[in-house]
């Protein structure tokens, strides 16, 4: 039998890593398993990185209106791949550089990741008991918080990041011809990045990990039905950890603020599981409707 707060805590660090990457200790997957890593060159050269990178970051709204992204929130809930049908409501909450915030509900128990650029803790409920349990972040996973891009992720701005991208050759993520890219990080951590050689967003993120026990692995994250919030593209259904054969957790996104007010205490060291005294609004106007065609790398089944 799984353990609850194991099963929590893969499940956030998973689906962190999907939404940018907060938390480690997430299930990983091998390498490229849902994703062909070389085929064949098309008979037209690539575009260089850099180009790839621009034409990304064209393709999610530009980088001019993402620089002016200070914050953002995003609800909605989460499937795990062993429990299907079963929504465990959440709410993400990012504010440059790189603070966040992630609470999960689970069986009417609120489980919360916060880190504020320097510092990170987990207030969960304990096996056994249920009672409130707060810990600070592990060694790796301040390392993995460390290294993760908020808000607008590895690729945009990554010369000011200090970062190195480089073209990591052709492949396939979801039936989809993609570009692969490389992404080396300052603090030493590196991406690997499928962007659709169509549409020129992304479709699979892998960064590697070290597990419990100091195995190293990859955290894979696949995007779906991307959607335009006042004018910047954003993936709504998020998935991870899925190894081949079976089925992936998943975050569907339902809700996003753009530049919402936060209080910065929000970022420091929670005091309580069951209050939240520092709250955010989600406005529900940031949702196209629903007879939107959603845009990106899974076309509706049929027309709106």
């Amino acid at each position: 039998m799984v353990d609850a707060g194991a099963a929590r805590s893969q499940i956030a660090a998973g689906l962190l890593a999907a939404a940018l990457a907060l938390a480690a200790g997430a299930t990983t997957v091998p390498p490229t398993s849902a994703a062909t890593a070389a085929m064949v060159a098309p008979a037209v050269p690539a575009p260089s990185a850099a180009e790839i990178v621009e034409k990304n970051a064209a393709a999610r709204g530009g980088a001019a209106a993402w620089r002016k992204l200070r914050t953002v929130a995003w609800t909605g809930y989460v499937e795990r791949g062993a429990a299907p049908g079963v929504k465990l409501p959440f709410l993400l909450e990012q504010e440059r550089p790189a603070s966040s915030r992630f609470e999960l509900m689970t069986g009417g128990q609120r489980s919360i990741r916060v880190y504020d650029g320097h510092a990170g803790w987990k207030l969960r409920p304990a096996p056994g008991n249920g009672r409130p349990e707060l810990a600070p972040y592990t060694e790796e996973e301040l390392r993995f918080a460390g290294g993760a891009q908020v808000i607008d992720g590895p690729l945009m701005d990554y010369a000011a990041k200090g970062a190195l991208i480089s073209f990591g050759g052709y492949g396939e993520a979801e039936g989809r011809r993609a570009y692969i890219l490389d992404v080396k990080l300052p603090s030493g951590g590196s991406h690997r990045v499928w962007v659709d050689a169509e549409t020129f967003l992304e479709v699979r993120h892998e960064r590697q990990v070290r597990g419990g026990v100091g195995q190293m692995g990859v955290v894979a994250v696949v995007f779906h039905e991307y959607r335009d919030f006042q004018g910047l593209k954003m993936p709504t259904v998020i998935e991870t950890g899925g190894e081949l054969g079976s089925v992936p957790n998943k975050l569907v996104i339902e809700r996003v603020a753009i530049n919402p007010p936060f209080d910065e205490r929000m970022f420091a060291k929670p005091e309580s599981a069951v209050s939240r005294r520092h709250s955010t609004i989600v406005d529900t106007r940031a949702m196209p409707p629903k007879s939107a065609a959603p845009t990106g790398v899974r076309p509706p089944a049929s027309p709106p």
